[in-house]
């Protein structure tokens, strides 16, 4: 049996939030045994939807967590650590081993840390549409200040870089979050339109919109 405590360690969440949650579920038929207190158990041999991953697509899963856990913000970070407890716990013995034995890692990058704050709160911006202020220093040393549209994170394997819409230059730019000493979320909102968005940005750039599969 799992405790509430244990999983609301595992998913960062409060135990009422576990309780809760595990209520829904045996209200929604998934038998799970067990009472606050004591503990749940999936019954052994319960017939569930199963998730249906080879090795090779649950280790690529394992492999994909660490590397967000190792290089995003921290917000982002503990959903993939989330997700794949989520996944473990409804794994057979044979395939959750195999999440514990992977050998593909992720180190921690120290330069990362610099920037792990910003993302998570450029990527609240991105959801919000709110305008962004940067305190932006080029690479010839040339400081500004900016008022920018944020439309997307990318990773580029050693370095961050927000993509926006440049109110200053009206035009769109990437800009390197090692390069940005500060910044400031206004209240100010934008609506997306055809000519200043995220497809537009990526036209821009040479990389086609991934259209869903």
């Amino acid at each position: 049996m799992v405790t509430a405590r244990r999983l609301a360690e595992l998913l960062e969440v409060s135990e009422r939030t576990v309780y809760r949650d595990v209520q829904d579920l045996q209200r929604s038929g998934v038998p799970i045994e067990g009472e606050a207190g004591v503990g749940y158990a999936l019954r052994r041999g319960s017939d569930i939807p199963p998730l249906m991953f080879t090795r090779d697509e649950l280790e690529a899963l394992v492999v994909g967590a660490r590397m967000v856990d190792a290089w995003t913000g921290r917000r982002i970070a503990s959903s993939a650590r989330q997700a794949l407890v989520k996944i473990e716990a409804v794994l057979p013995e044979e395939l959750k081993r195999r999440t514990e034995t992977s050998r593909v890692f992720a180190p921690p990058k120290e330069e990362h840390a610099a920037v792990a704050g910003r993302l998570d709160d450029l990527h609240a911006a991105i959801a919000a549409r709110r305008v962004v202020e940067l305190d932006y220093r080029r690479e010839d040393g040339e400081a500004s200040q900016r008022p920018v549209r944020p439309l997307c994170l990318a990773y580029w394997g050693t370095v961050w870089t927000l993509g926006a819409w440049c109110e200053m230059r009206s035009d769109f730019r990437n800009f390197r979050l090692d390069r940005i000493a500060g910044f400031r979320t206004l209240e100010r909102t934008f609506v997306e339109t055809p000519e200043i968005s995220l497809a537009a940005f990526l036209r821009g750039v040479g990389a086609e919109p991934q259209s869903p599969r």
